[in-house]
């Protein structure tokens, strides 16, 4: 192999306009896309509308969720003058990568993905070709950006190796270290927010019970509202992470207020050891309306003006575009595509 060439600290990942945003969403995902820029790396961020089409969606849905997701990035602090904010389907390099990745992937790598059996459930002949394929078209929104980072929940880390395999056989294959080994960044006390209703349950916009979830665009009396009605146990709280084994739903309550006062576990609890949830909750549900309200409120002023998050993400497909071109050229190039 040709020797291995120096790549740029860059940071993809995307959230999928199939729902309103979450507290997990937020905690788990956009909070450290936030904290990521302006940390030597350049980061895109995307909504990507491309694999929310793996199952059917509503059009005039689509684009509403599509443009509410682009507002709680922008809201929650993703600045367009610091990061590259798009939607997938204006950028053709993804899905025209994807294709030649679905020429290096195996049928046997994909049959092993958790989340295509999760989602397919009884029923995966009747699953579309894209819910399928859906890790190699990731594979392509991350490495048409040669990206070497990023951020992702740990219910995904799988499909983050599964881009490492994509790019170490394509390397491989031609005989060039032209694609990286993305690194995943998983951090963070909340990486994973559970149900306010059952803290074995991942929180999910597509729970039917709303009081589940804390959504982005919740006001201020309804985030309260829905902590003080969070699913507790008797016990009081204790002084030391051991204590919550086998306590799901106090976990979760103390995960959410140390990922939101950015701090960890053990110092909540050297504060909050011992004290009941009658204290507690008020205590989170301050917390959450100071960090969350403002972001609901700013969300609400952009979904008013379609326009302005349009021309964001117009603009956003530009820059993305003048880097995952050459990219994919080069790509081609490698491949052997005449052009």
């Amino acid at each position: 192999m040709s020797q291995a060439p120096a790549f740029t600290p860059r940071v993809f990942s995307g959230i999928k306009p199939s729902g309103g945003l979450t507290l997990g969403n937020y905690l788990g995902a956009i909070k450290r896309f936030v904290e990521m820029q302006g940390q030597g790396f350049e980061t895109i961020y995307c909504v990507v509308d491309l694999h929310a089409i793996t199952v059917w969606q509503d059009p005039d849905a689509l684009r509403r969720s599509t443009r509410e997701i682009a507002a709680g990035y922008i809201a929650s602090g993703i600045d367009p003058h610091k990061s590259i904010l798009f939607n997938q389907s204006q950028v053709a390099e993804h899905a025209q990568l994807a294709w030649i990745f679905n020429c290096v992937a195996r049928m046997g790598w994909m049959k092993r993905m958790t989340q295509f059996k999760d989602k397919a459930g009884k029923n995966a002949e009747n699953a579309s070709l894209g819910l399928f394929g859906y890790p190699a078209l990731m594979a392509a929104d991350i490495l048409a950006y040669h990206a070497t980072h990023v951020p992702v929940g740990e219910d995904q880390k799988q499909h983050l190796e599964l881009t490492r395999d994509i790019a170490t056989k394509f390397n491989h294959d031609f005989g060039i270290d032209f694609f990286p080994l993305t690194e995943p960044v998983i951090e963070g006390a909340a990486t994973r927010v559970m149900s306010l209703r059952d803290g074995s349950k991942k929180m999910s916009k597509s729970d039917a019970s709303d009081m589940s979830r804390i959504n982005m665009t919740d006001d201020a009396d309804t985030i309260a509202g829905k902590i003080r009605k969070a699913r507790t146990d008797p016990d009081a709280l204790p002084s030391e992470a051991k204590g919550l084994e086998d306590r799901p739903e106090a976990r979760n309550l103390v995960n959410i207020y140390a990922a939101l006062a950015d701090t960890d576990v053990d110092a909540v609890l050297r504060d909050v050891g011992g004290r009941q949830f009658s204290e507690f909750k008020p205590m989170l549900a301050e917390l959450a309306v100071a960090k969350l309200a403002p972001i609901s409120t700013e969300m609400a002023r952009l979904m008013q003006a379609p326009d302005e998050i349009d021309a964001i993400l117009r603009h956003g497909a530009e820059q993305a575009r003048a880097i995952s071109a050459p990219i994919l050229q080069r790509t081609y190039d490698i491949v052997g595509m005449v052009r």
